[in-house]
């Protein structure tokens, strides 16, 4: 049994301790206090902004966890996936093309609620963070802390959007693109569990046979994606479709896994053990859920003026500071990914 299969099987902490476990900068240039001074109110504005959504629209919440996987796995959690324009990471079409506007727009609200609040001091970045992990906890996720002071880039990376892990792909490859990102097979197999709710359509459901998805379900899907139009979707999680909870892994026992990405987990040596913890436990899946978060949104991180910046409007870039004209000062840490 895999270190944190072993160690998930025997937890019985309560979720507070989730909080606990995640506390202190991994990051030079983050802090849990980065605002405290500058915009006090911020998560005050990102709450109240989040939860009047999640009324109107419980999608909102998977959704925005979409937004921050595709602008981490891109070049960093930097808000690039979130500038529009030509030769940017929105690209019709591709993986970016059906982010949803409600994520989006709200990204956005809360950018220009802050602004207005406290003057252009809060980053684009931190707030689709802020916004994922408050959404995440109102769908009935865990509460996790997050470290904040991210720049915005200065420009998209279009070229990597086609390096996101793929639905179509197995376990093997997903692990090679989680390493490449410094990322474990136990971190694959946890922010997989974001799976246990949202949508997709037909067309990035690969068809498969009954020996690798329960013989209903087959049929169900076969029936419903045969002729799908451009609004048919699909359940990830077709045993507690919009809550966040631990039957994803469940599923995945009873061969229900949506995508062969997710159903593969439960198969490969690497990942199975801890997705079958995962099944029994849903404490175990939450804090290490939290703590893979955690690591997921640290990558590529951007805290040096010469890099990054605090956008005006999150969907358009600036332009870099001209080199001779930067301090030591602004000279800050930027991690690799």
């Amino acid at each position: 049994m895999a270190p944190r299969a072993a160690a998930a099987v025997a937890v019985v902490a309560l979720v507070c301790a989730v909080q606990s476990s995640l506390s202190g900068a991994a990051v030079p240039g983050l802090s849990p206090g980065f605002y405290k001074t500058t915009c006090p109110g911020l998560e005050q504005i990102v709450n109240a902004q989040v939860t009047a959504t999640f009324n109107k629209d419980q999608g909102v919440a998977p959704a925005l966890l979409r937004v921050l996987f595709h602008d981490c796995f891109t070049q960093g959690c930097d808000a690039s996936v979130l500038i529009k324009g030509r030769g940017t990471e929105q690209i019709p079409g591709g993986a970016n093309g059906t982010l949803r506007r409600v994520a989006l727009d709200l990204i956005d609200r809360i950018h220009r609620e802050a602004q207005a609040a406290c003057g252009r001091v809060v980053s684009c970045a931190d707030v689709t963070v802020l916004a994922t992990r408050d959404a995440l906890f109102k769908a009935g996720g865990p509460r996790f802390n997050v470290d904040l002071g991210r720049l915005d880039s200065f420009a998209p990376a279009p070229d990597r959007v086609k390096d996101l892990p793929s639905p179509f792909d197995g376990a093997d490859r997903h692990i090679e693109a989680f390493k490449a990102r410094k990322l474990s097979a136990d971190d694959l197999v946890s922010l997989s569990g974001a799976h246990t709710f949202g949508v997709a359509h037909c067309g990035v459901i690969p068809p498969r046979g009954t020996h690798s998805m329960d013989p209903q379900l087959a049929k169900q899907l076969q029936e419903k994606c045969t002729k799908p139009t451009a609004t048919t979707t699909q359940d990830l999680d077709v045993l507690t479709p919009h809550v966040f909870d631990n039957k994803y892994y469940v599923g995945l026992t009873q061969k229900k896994g949506m995508f062969l990405s997710d159903q593969s987990l439960i198969d490969h040596p690497l990942t199975k053990n801890l997705a079958l913890a995962f099944s029994k436990n849903q404490t175990a899946f939450f804090i290490e859920f939290g703590k893979s978060m955690t690591k997921m949104t640290e990558m590529g991180v951007i805290t040096s003026k010469l890099q990054g910046e605090v956008r005006a409007d999150c969907t358009v870039a600036g332009k870099p500071p001209r080199i001779e004209a930067a301090t030591a000062a602004d000279q800050g840490f930027t991690a690799d990914m």
